[in-house]
């Protein structure tokens, strides 16, 4: 039961952007709306490049690598399109209200799709392990059926985790004030306005069931890429161990920039931080992370860069091709 001064809660009011001198709001619009094309753009640039072209479909390129590029550039997609919109319709708008179900549903859908990403990232380390570790056996052990188990499970893992979070959060009581410092419905900005005994053992769940969740992936592929240098340290030319470590250069790289960007936020340690800073800093997972992965796979990856070019040359400059 509420006490007599609390009101129940039917809404929140996002107020990340507000805080800035208007006449930036603009600036960062354009900028945050030309990184959220981009993303859409690369992402179904590099699923159409994937799904039609063969060259990438030989058991030497390791096929499942592409189809779980395929599965990960979805989940970018989806994503940036349950968080940025609604980022970007606030900053041009005085009404920056949501109402309880639908900062719910971000909230689901935020978490569902962010740890799918980080379950894709784990697989693909454990590709990457069982192509260089055991070569011989890849074609067994990653067969098609067994790939679409593994990214059914990323997916599967991500809904429970995003339902469970979610729930946790959904199920305490709101009262007093809506207003909400953050962009989205961020999970700590809102455990800050409920009220009621069992909040703090909530928090504490919340951290818990985070922590487990995107550490224990983390620990599995930094557990991958130890296996993969040793064996890698194994190969006796150099050209050799150089051209074995390149096909792990953009999934190693996409893993240092998804943790790196999501420790300033989460591990960053308590101050006297501006609402300001905070804002943007929280912009570089949501916007900035999003965008950099379709660059990253697509410059670092050699042979999905070559399809790329030849798909364009196909599309735009059939003659020359």
């Amino acid at each position: 039961m509420l006490g007599l001064n609390y009101t129940s809660v039917s809404e929140f009011i996002l107020i990340g952007f507000s805080t800035f001198p208007q006449h930036l709001l603009p600036v960062f619009f354009l900028l945050f709306l030309l990184m959220y094309l981009f993303t859409l753009l690369g992402n179904l640039l590099i699923m159409a490049t994937v799904w039609s072209e063969r060259s990438l479909h030989t058991p030497i390129l390791h096929t499942p690598m592409y189809l779980f590029l395929c599965a990960l550039a979805i989940s970018e997609i989806l994503f940036t399109v349950a968080v940025t919109p609604r980022m970007l319709v606030d900053m041009l708008s005085s009404h920056r209200s949501i109402t309880f179900v639908a900062c719910a549903s971000q909230m689901f859908f935020s978490f569902t799709f962010g740890f799918t990403h980080s379950f894709l990232l784990m697989i693909m380390g454990y590709d990457r392990y069982v192509a260089i570790c055991h070569p011989l056996r890849y074609n067994v052990l990653m067969s098609t059926r067994d790939c679409a188990r593994l990214v059914s499970c990323c997916w599967a893992g991500g809904s429970v985790m995003g339902m469970m979070l979610t729930l946790i959060i959904f199920h305490l009581t709101f009262c007093g004030s809506n207003v909400i410092h953050h962009f989205l419905c961020h999970v700590f900005s809102l455990l800050k306005l409920a009220c009621g005994k069992e909040t703090a053992t909530v928090s504490m769940a919340v951290i818990l069931l985070c922590v487990t969740a995107l550490m224990g992936c983390l620990f599995l592929i930094i557990l991958s890429y130890v296996f993969i240098v040793a064996a890698i340290l194994r190969i006796p030319s150099t050209e050799g161990r150089h051209k074995t470590f390149s096909t792990c250069v953009s999934h190693l790289t996409i893993v240092v920039v998804h943790y790196g960007f999501a420790s300033l936020i989460y591990l960053k340690p308590k101050g006297p931080h501006s609402m300001d800073s905070n804002t943007l800093m929280a912009t570089t997972y949501t916007v900035f992370t999003p965008f950099l992965s379709p660059i990253i796979f697509s410059l670092r990856n050699k042979e999905l860069k070559n399809a790329i070019q030849r798909s364009f040359r196909r599309t735009f400059c059939p003659l020359s091709s």
